[in-house]
């Protein structure tokens, strides 16, 4: 009856090939490289070898990368916070919410955050000053990128009223005229649509499916 227990294992011999999570300790030096590890072609591998895994799945607590990381397809940053420093982005970038968190300017060990304004449009502007001119001169560069059409001007008069107007605008400039011709001096913003990318939609459907 005893040597019931001592029955051999029904795993095939060679290698325990078997796909698992590792486990152990978490290293204490920071930052370090991720060692790399050379693959060989399939062909070359011996008979008695294990195949090759690649990280289809991982976790890893910090990540420093000193110059590009690159991403192809779909990609989502998913979590409730994270921080990014030097993002360059060819793509997409949304979230829950979005600031900036710098060091306080003026006062010691604070820091400083700020909030983004949202809206639901992808929009740009231009804001200034307008002194003895009847005209907003638009940034060169707002021909390839917003729709001119969705532009809106606001006007702040320094000093007086002068009753500013916008006559006209078209892709290059904005139009001003003031009561009686009198000297327009005002503040002023002007926002658009950027028209280089599709609009946002604004209120997707969600795939419950998947």
């Amino acid at each position: 009856m005893a040597s019931d227990f001592f029955k051999p294992g029904t795993r095939p011999p060679g290698p325990d090939c078997t796909d698992i999570a590792a486990w152990g300790s978490p290293s204490v030096i920071v930052p370090q490289y991720i060692a790399k590890i050379k693959v060989e072609a399939e062909d070359t591998y011996p008979s008695t070898a294990c195949p090759p895994y690649y990280y289809s799945n991982a976790k890893i607590d910090n990540l420093l990368v000193t110059n590009t990381l690159g991403t192809a397809g779909v990609t989502k940053v998913v979590g409730n916070t994270g921080t990014f420093s030097g993002l360059v982005s060819a793509g997409s970038f949304s979230a829950n919410s979005k600031a900036f968190n710098i060091p306080h300017p003026t006062r010691e060990n604070r820091r400083l955050v700020h909030g983004c304004l949202e809206g639901p449009e992808y929009g740009v502007y231009t804001r200034g000053r307008v002194t003895n001119k009847k005209e907003i001169i638009l940034p060169s560069y707002w021909k390839g990128l917003v729709d001119w059409t969705t532009i809106s001007v606001n006007l702040t008069p320094i000093g007086s009223h002068q009753h500013l107007i916008v006559k006209r605008f078209d892709e290059e400039k904005i139009y001003l005229q003031s009561n009686g011709g009198m000297p327009i001096d005002c503040f002023y913003h002007v926002y658009a649509e950027r028209m280089d990318i599709p609009r946002i939609e604004i209120e997707p459907e969600v795939d419950t499916e998947s």
